[in-house]
């Protein structure tokens, strides 16, 4: 009996100390293969010296004597407490109601405009009847293909029509450009950073705990300001230059720096090149419609003796222009987690930034204040020497280094007659009109156009003028060029794309000119008449001028 008690004692002493490094079975396979080892009656001192069943030590030997290989496991398949989702075959699809609403589930579900956390899930569902926890609604969620996911930005929403086009015309006149050894840069203002000691996002190597302490309010600095960085990414040299502008983001601060860039950088890198190819985005202070771009780029030409081409990307691919990601990423990449606490930190990191594929920076500080407000007048417009392109003369366009008048005062030709090089047009067999009835047409069209203009001009102002009526603005078009537009679209069905060419005016301000001259030609009730032929394009145009013996018809299409 001593003996017995001997054995119990050394052992509760031995499974004292063993039992916390162990896991369940293998307690049960130790006290097993001490019961084995005692032989027959050792279960029961096991299960004494142990503190458990008898039958617990019974499995540890049935174990054991089973001779199974260690499964890594601690309990036999199919042991602990039956899962939420076994118990309650209703909790996952109304967890997926939940969480689809608008493909599984009701569409006014009581979470649809609320953050879908496993926390409110979890309220939710039990609320519902279906008590859960939140961490057994990640694991379902899980299973379910589920994950955490952000917003992705892949939808463009409505595109033009000619975008893929218009992408495939920059290509082409890129490689044009590069292949005659010309400069193509692409261009665009940078992200305004506010300068002084604020949050810049990202991080950066501090000792731990010891981040960098900025301000917790963005409130601009009433002395430091603000940064402009303009860019300009040279798409063959693969180099950038920014201006690091501290005024406004204006049209002529967009020039100064492609000015500041080629002084500094392109003349010397293309000496022998008379022509310059800038692709930009479709808006800001360089978009298609800004009128003040374009007048100062004409001052650049004739500044540089430059022909400068502008090709624009359409709206709302900005993210496709080179300069986004060939530089702008990185030059945010470089500065990421660092204030930009003076523009002498911005000039500097913007220089520090490289790429292991070689790009190389420069910057420089402007100063310089741009006027905010400059407006251009449609006289100035018109007196730029700008040629509009075949394709999207709106999107893409050419300035020539000719002198002008920045005053924009230009000669008004008289309205009774056509514009420059369009006489041969008022031929009877081209208009259909003799010629003893072509100057009363004309002058009935002008009366028609004085009362029409004043009729527009009266509902505008809500009543009669205040003041003497003045010349009004010159658009280009006289009396007879309208008239005539509207005799060719009518009579011979050229499309207006072409006329539009042919009278060196936009697409737009060509189709209002002829719906204007349509409802005057409706009012003095002349009705043009259609002819047998139609025509196609301006080479039509030609060829039936020369067949009908109209003398020298001259077509000038370089310009809108």
């Amino acid at each position: 009996m001593g003996s017995s008690e001997g054995i119990e004692a050394a052992l509760a002493a031995k499974f004292a100390t063993l039992f916390p490094h162990l896991d369940e079975r293998q307690r049960r396979l130790a006290i097993g293969a001490e019961a084995r080892s005692l032989g027959h009656g050792g279960i029961r001192p096991v299960a004494r010296a142990a503190g458990v069943r008898e039958r617990t030590v019974s499995r540890g030997v049935s174990e054991l004597d089973s001779g199974e290989a260690p499964s890594g496991r601690v309990r036999r398949p199919g042991g602990g407490r039956k899962r939420v989702v076994d118990l309650d075959p209703g909790l996952r699809p109304a967890l997926l109601a939940l969480v689809e609403p608008d493909v599984r589930g009701d569409p006014m579900s009581p979470l649809r405009w609320t953050t879908k956390s496993a926390r409110h899930l979890a309220a939710e569902l039990t609320r519902q009847g279906h008590r859960v926890s939140a961490d057994t609604v990640a694991v379902v969620l899980r299973e379910e293909g589920f994950s955490l996911q952000g917003n992705a930005k892949t939808v463009e929403g409505a595109q033009h029509p000619d975008r893929d086009a218009q992408f495939r015309y920059i290509n082409g006149q890129a490689k044009e450009f590069q292949a005659t050894g010309d400069p193509v840069i692409s261009v665009d203002t940078k992200k305004k950073e506010l300068v002084g000691n604020y949050k810049n996002a990202g991080h950066e190597w501090h000792r731990k705990g010891d981040p960098a302490q900025v301000h917790t309010h963005d409130f601009p600095d009433a002395e430091l300001g603000k940064a402009i960085p303009y860019g300009i990414y040279d798409l063959t040299a693969d180099t950038g230059w920014v201006n690091v502008g501290t005024d406004h983001d204006t049209a002529a601060f967009a020039v100064a720096s492609v000015r500041r860039w080629w002084h500094a950088v392109g003349r010397d890198t293309y000496p022998r090149s008379h022509r310059l190819l800038i692709t930009a985005d479709a808006g800001g202070s360089n978009g298609y419609r800004t009128r003040a771009w374009k007048f100062e780029l004409a001052a650049l030409a004739v500044e540089t003796g430059l022909e400068i081409t502008v090709c624009h990307f359409p709206p709302g691919t900005s993210k496709w222009n080179r300069i986004e990601h060939r530089l702008f990423s990185h030059i945010t990449m470089n500065w990421r987690g660092r204030p930009l606490t003076s523009h002498e930190v911005i000039v500097n990191s913007i220089e520090a930034t490289t790429t292991r594929t070689g790009l190389t920076v420069r910057a420089e500080l402007d100063t310089a204040v741009y006027e905010t407000g400059v407006r251009i007048s449609d006289g100035q417009l018109s007196a730029l020497p700008l040629s509009r392109h075949h394709w999207h003369g709106d999107w893409n366009y050419t300035l020539r280094p000719q002198e002008h008048r920045r005053d924009g005062v230009l000669p008004i030709p008289p309205q009774n007659e056509a514009g420059p090089g369009r006489h041969w047009l008022t031929h009877p067999a081209l208009t259909g009109i003799p010629h003893e009835q072509w100057d009363s047409l004309v002058t009935q069209l002008a009366a028609a156009r004085v009362a029409q203009r004043e009729a527009d001009l009266h509902q505008r102002r809500g009543g009669d003028r205040q003041k003497t009526p003045a010349a009004g603005l010159y658009t280009g078009l006289t009396l007879v060029d309208r008239l005539l537009a509207t005799i060719l679209y009518q009579r011979f069905k050229l499309p207006q794309v072409a006329l539009a060419l042919l009278f060196t005016v936009t697409p737009v301000t060509l189709n209002r000119a002829i719906s204007q001259t349509r409802r005057l030609l409706h009012d003095i009730g002349h009705v043009i008449e259609p002819a047998v032929t139609q025509l196609a394009t301006l080479d039509d145009l030609t060829d039936l001028a020369t067949h009908l013996g109209i003398p020298k018809p001259e077509i000038k299409t370089a310009s809108y």
